[in-house]
């Protein structure tokens, strides 16, 4: 029997009522990381209203959260896998509430691995590689990518991306040896980052390929190395991955990436990021901020 029950109350804000699907507990719901992890980001969001230059200031204006209704959830075992929710959002001035409707599922990662040949004494061959695989929400059974996967409960987004690789690849590659390239990028980012107006500081260090209907964030990693040819042309056509996922390995030139990739996000948005560092010289750089968090 599908349950209701109220949010732990936050000062300043009204009772948000939550009403669940009948195979989900209330304990399960508010458990769930990827939903906690929405509610504090989002609460925080709705915080920054209160300085008096936010766009939302004027009391009439400022948004609060209201309700949440689950409308579906996907179980995998005795845990959620995806879910689906709709929220009412409004403030006193409008009469509808903002778009609200949520596909919750949390976060990914993502990584560009170029590939050099130790052959080639100019070093200007590069090799990335890609992943093709079945894709049913894409109608696709051979959708081409970069190699990604989901973060899980207990995961940073290094140790996933590492993980991702050798499932995907069966290269073992070294955490230390990853650069969280979206993190590095937004070290520099001015727009709405730090200003009163609209501070997203409290947001993922990482890409938002649909902010629109999904809270899917997507870390996204490069991984450049040195290798001989050899095991460069032995990744081509490999099968891996589980044997659900019925992965295989494709290598494609660093110069035609951005056609191949044209139909993924993450793989656009790595090469955009690879492209933006490497023109400003700072992939290098540390990519910690000051409190030496992972960004998980």
């Amino acid at each position: 029997m599908a349950s209701t029950f109220t949010l732990p109350k936050i000062a300043g804000e009204p009772p948000v009522e939550v009403h669940l699907v009948d195979n989900l507990t209330e304990d399960q719901f508010v458990a769930w990381i990827p939903f906690k992890n929405w509610l504090e980001t989002f609460r925080q969001s709705l915080a920054l209203q209160s300085d008096v230059n936010h766009p939302f200031h004027k009391e009439d204006e400022r948004y609060t959260l209201r309700s949440i209704e689950v409308k579906a959830v996907d179980m995998w075992g005795n845990r959620i896998g995806f879910l689906m929710m709709k929220t009412v959002v409004k403030n006193e001035k409008d009469k509808q509430p903002l778009a609200g409707t949520v596909f919750l599922r949390g976060g990914s990662v993502a990584i560009l691995m170029i590939l050099r040949p130790e052959e080639d004494e100019d070093n200007d061959e590069r090799w990335v590689v890609m992943t093709q695989q079945p894709r049913v929400p894409a109608a696709s059974l051979t959708f081409y990518e970069i190699p990604a996967g989901m973060i899980d409960d207990s995961g940073t987004f290094s140790g996933a991306a590492a993980k991702e690789l050798y499932e995907e690849t069966s290269l073992e590659v070294p955490v230390s040896e990853l650069k969280n390239m979206t993190k590095l990028a937004l070290k520099n980012a001015k727009l709405a980052l730090k200003d009163a107006q609209g501070s997203e500081e409290h947001l993922q260090k990482a890409m938002y390929p649909s902010p629109g209907g999904c809270d899917e964030y997507i870390a996204l990693f490069l991984w450049e190395r040195t290798m001989p040819r050899i095991e460069i042309n032995e990744l081509r056509g490999k099968l891996s991955g589980v044997d659900s996922e019925k992965i295989k390995v494709k290598l494609v030139r660093y110069e035609e990436l951005w056609k191949e990739g044209a139909r993924d996000a993450k793989t656009l948005a790595a090469w955009a990021l690879y492209e933006g560092l490497t023109r400003e010289g700072r992939l290098d750089e540390d990519e910690d901020d000051e409190n030496g968090e992972d960004g998980a």
